[in-house]
């Protein structure tokens, strides 16, 4: 997301002066290693420095809905999607959305936010849902561009005709000449407005409302009259002969914006709703910039219009975030009241400052508008669920901006309404006013009275100390792998006591796994202070290449800033010694290291496209997909010729999931000229987008024209494991081990796992788990290698490759199902499902719910059959095994 939380200050003493070039001249000349045995005095200078290096902040409390039990909400939620009416169903999503969002499921989200959009049962939730999708896709108008040129519409969440999907019901009466005293009134009218007098049909202005044929047909004077002075009724000559123009018409074509205002109020003081509802629907015809929707919002609500009040909300929506800063826009949102806003967007109010509030708190968590937005929400919530998220939501608002009080209400409000996680900013408020032990108290009571979770742990240590506080971290972690704060807390105590290697083993744990910008941060640090400065400025250049304008040590001072500092303390590399460095480290899978040397080199004169195109794919290989597609644009930018080009946006449009476009660049390139990465990506695009078998002679024939082409040895070595996966996928192995062989030999480390497949094929099962092995012992990054040897071996060594997995990335699953199956094999029911509910609590993973909810069916637990079935289909709701299991079940 793009949100940055603040967090409290840590409990450490804060720094007075920051001074990172005097930092850099200490760790030069003055501070001893750590490795060596410093006297006391150095010891107590050394542990000084190295405190102001390695100060690690508190948790963030995040603004997220963070139930307790996420498998159980998103089932009810499945729950109430399978029978609630048509109205409700984008609320649902959106809570859906929330609950996502809480598990950090960015890709779930959106497709949460997406089935909102789609379930939209009015204009106004289509164009709220639309603003918020195109919100979260920003910068990415090259995609739809690129689509353009494909021939292929992308304005998927492009701007809705408001007027056509707001249909308003008109009272439409013919009111016939009435006879009076037995004497037919005239047919004509004339209307005096000042010196000018406008002649009118009779009967036409007549059917206009019922106002006008009381007045021209009824018992009143005016009946009477060939000439009615309306002077005093706001409205022009000019404005009067385009409103009889109207009465013949039905039509204000050519009318000016002042005079269709003008009318607009002389429709509603009349009660010509016919008349309203076409300068309505003719104004918001006329809006299209920020300007023309704060000057015609004002009418829109004064007068009731509802078309142009959407019409002015969509574009307000469309300029997100911009237009909320702009204090005419926000004061719209805020003044506007409950009529108003009814107005403005209809039964929608509790989407529309979701979205706002979601855009105030990414601009500035600490601002009013933020504040003021959230407040709305409260108002708007209708149900528990909605409530519980805006008081928290406010409560975090309140907490940042140091409104203690206020913010200890907010949380008491949504804790008492079932948001536990609430509980952590009260106990941080608690502990602010020197109430440690309440604060201990209050987080020891959530974790005893519920199933607790790794963040009731992580609060918990922040309020108790030595042994108490290093259980606590590790339990928080054994529940919660993915949280940073407790790899970072004890790295730095390590640190601090001078054990420098357990320090960086502890924070390589989670960076093998997680590549969070904390930790790389401190990791960073630590090789300042062991004046490794190669090292550290291989971590700040990967800092720098997953966010250019980060900032470190509490956001005092750019990264950038700091790189150029450690610069001076490392020698210079060459061209040559630079692509030397690359290859050592892609061949022994260091993935940051070779984002580290790759940053280095776009500082030449290199060709830039080719570094940037590098760059993404082990952006890709990190799982960092926002910043692998800016390189890829970066790519495109830098792009030395036209087929270049075309071959970075062949990929920019596969990795968006739009894979025949991406063929049809590759193709394009080819044309212009036969290169390795348009053969490469031809051949990557056909082999996914394809469900033909026999396309695979197509495939290889494209990766054999592509290793004709001029390429360097890293690109050779992925086409040639490529091509053996496809041999092996034929049935043809000589071939297959022939190009793996062929990979290892230009060091493409990797195709030891394809090897080591052709072994296992060949029922050579010993030399396929050696062959895995001498990738586990080259690779940096090698838990996926554990994951593949472990079925090359017998079950004793596969259970103690898969514990090797798990502690080297806890996020894979396989792992867990295997144990879990192992389990239920030998009659383990209750272990087999605690050891699938364990990786569940953090990981909102398919084929885990999926295997849950089968074992609870073997076990007769129907209700939690029935729960985990729901929960998965809300992460896939296509997925045709669950949807039989859900059928059967149910």
């Amino acid at each position: 997301m793009k949100t940055f939380f603040p967090s409290e200050p840590c409990k450490e003493t804060q720094l007075n002066a920051f001074n990172p070039q005097s930092w850099l001249q200490v760790e030069r000349g003055k501070l001893s290693k750590l490795s060596s045995q410093p006297s006391s005095s150095s010891s107590s200078s050394s542990s000084s420095s190295i405190e102001s290096l390695i100060k690690v902040p508190e948790p963030p409390i995040l603004p997220f809905f963070k139930p307790v039990d996420y498998v159980e909400v998103l089932a009810q939620i499945h729950e109430e999607l399978e029978s609630c009416s048509p109205q409700e169903r984008s609320n649902l999503y959106l809570l859906q959305f929330q609950v996502f969002r809480g598990l950090g499921e960015i890709k779930l989200m959106r497709r949460s936010l997406r089935a909102a959009w789609q379930k939209a049962s009015s204009a106004h939730e289509k164009l709220v849902f639309g603003a918020w999708l195109k919100y979260e896709k920003q910068g990415e108008d090259l995609i739809a561009d690129l689509l353009g040129t494909c021939g292929k519409c992308a304005q998927e969440f492009g701007p809705i005709d408001v007027a056509s999907q707001l249909s308003l019901d008109i009272n439409v009466d013919s009111h016939e000449s009435l006879f009076i005293n037995g004497n037919q009134i005239s047919r004509h009218v004339s209307f005096r407005i000042g010196d000018e007098k406008i002649v009118c049909d009779r009967r036409k202005i007549s059917c206009l409302s019922a106002p006008f044929n009381a007045m021209l047909n009824g018992c009143f004077t005016e009946s009477l009259c060939e000439e009615i002075d309306l002077s005093e009724n706001n409205i022009s000559p000019s404005g009067m002969r385009a409103v009889n123009e109207f009465s013949i018409t039905s039509s204000l074509s050519e009318v000016p914006t002042n005079l269709l205002l003008e009318i607009l109020v002389f429709a509603n003081k009349f009660c010509c709703e016919r008349l309203k509802d076409a300068c309505d629907r003719k104004l918001a015809s006329l809006v299209s910039t920020r300007e023309d929707a704060v000057e015609l919002m004002e009418y829109a609500l004064e007068e009731n219009t509802p078309i142009l009040a959407a019409s002015c909300l969509q574009v307000f929506l469309r300029d997100l975030p911009d237009c909320l800063n702009d204090d005419r826009v926000v004061e719209i949102f805020l003044q506007a009241n409950r009529q108003q806003r009814s107005i403005m967007v209809g039964s929608a109010s509790f989407s529309l400052y979701s979205l706002l509030s979601e855009v105030a708190m990414n601009l500035d968590p600490h601002s009013d508008k933020a504040a003021c937005f959230l407040e709305q929400l409260i108002e708007f919530a209708e149900t528990d669920e909605q409530r519980r998220i805006a008081l928290h939501q406010l409560g975090c608002v309140r907490f940042w901006r140091k409104e203690y009080e206020e913010a200890k209400r907010l949380f008491e409000a949504a804790l008492n309404a079932g948001h536990v996680y609430s509980v952590a900013a009260l106990a941080r408020i608690g502990y602010s006013r020197g109430h440690k032990l309440w604060a201990y108290d209050k987080l020891s009571s959530v974790i005893s009275t519920v199933t607790p979770l790794g963040w009731m742990h992580q609060e918990r240590s922040l309020y108790c100390e030595g042994e108490k506080c290093w259980e606590d971290l590790e339990k928080a972690t054994e529940l919660d792998p993915t949280l940073t704060y407790p790899y970072m807390y004890r790295a730095a105590s390590l640190m601090r006591r001078q054990n420098a290697q357990d320090a960086l083993a502890e924070i390589n744990r989670i960076l093998r796994f997680k590549l969070a910008l904390e930790c790389l941060e401190l990791r960073f640090c630590f090789y300042l202070a062991l004046e490794k400065y190669q090292s550290a400025l291989c971590d700040v250049q990967a800092i720098l290449t997953l966010s250019p304008d980060y900032r470190m040590f509490e956001g005092r001072v750019a990264a950038s800033q700091l790189r150029t500092l450690v610069r001076e303390h490392v020698d210079n590399w060459t061209a040559a010694d630079c692509w030397l460095q690359l290859y050592d480290r892609w061949s022994s899978v260091d993935d940051i290291g070779s984002l580290s040397v790759i940053y280095q080199m776009l500082e030449s004169d290199a060709a830039k496209g080719v570094l940037y195109f590098r760059q993404s794919l082990l952006l890709l290989r990190l799982n960092c997909p926002e910043a692998a597609m800016r390189s890829l644009q970066l790519a495109r930018q830098h792009a030395s010729s036209e087929h270049e080009r075309l071959v970075y946006e062949g990929w920019i449009l596969y990795d968006t999931g739009h894979c025949e476009e991406g063929l049809q660049k590759a193709e394009e390139s080819i044309k212009i000229k036969r290169s390795f990465e348009a053969f490469f990506l031809k051949a990557y695009a056909l082999a996914d987008s394809s469900q033909d078998p026999s396309c695979s002679s197509t495939v290889v024939s494209l990766l054999e024209d592509a290793l004709k082409c001029p390429s360097d040895r890293l690109r050779k070595g992925q086409a040639l494991n490529n091509l053996g996966s496809v041999y092996v996928d034929c049935g043809k192995l000589d071939l297959a081990a022939d190009c793996y062989i062929n990979a290892l030999k230009i060091r493409h480390t990797r195709a030891h796992q394809g090897l080591a497949r052709v072994h296992f094929l060949r029922n050579d099962k010993t030399a396929a788990y050696e062959e895995m092995t001498k990738l586990i012992e080259k690779a940096r990054n090698n838990a996926s290698a554990y994951e593949k040897r472990s079925e090359y071996c017998d079950r004793e060594l596969t259970k103690a490759d898969l514990e090797m997995v798990t502690r080297l990335d806890p996020l894979r699953v396989y792992p867990y199902r295997y144990r879990a199956a192992v389990l239920m094999d030998s009659h383990k029911e209750k272990e087999a499902i605690a050891e699938l509910s364990r990786a569940i609590s953090f990981k909102a993973d398919l084929h885990l719910l999926h295997l849950r909810a089968a074992f609870h069916e073997h076990v007769g637990d129907v209700l939690g059959a029935l729960r985990d079935c729901r929960a998965a289909l809300s992460v896939d709701p296509n997925h045709q095994e669950m949807l039989e299991l859900h059928s059967r079940i149910k």
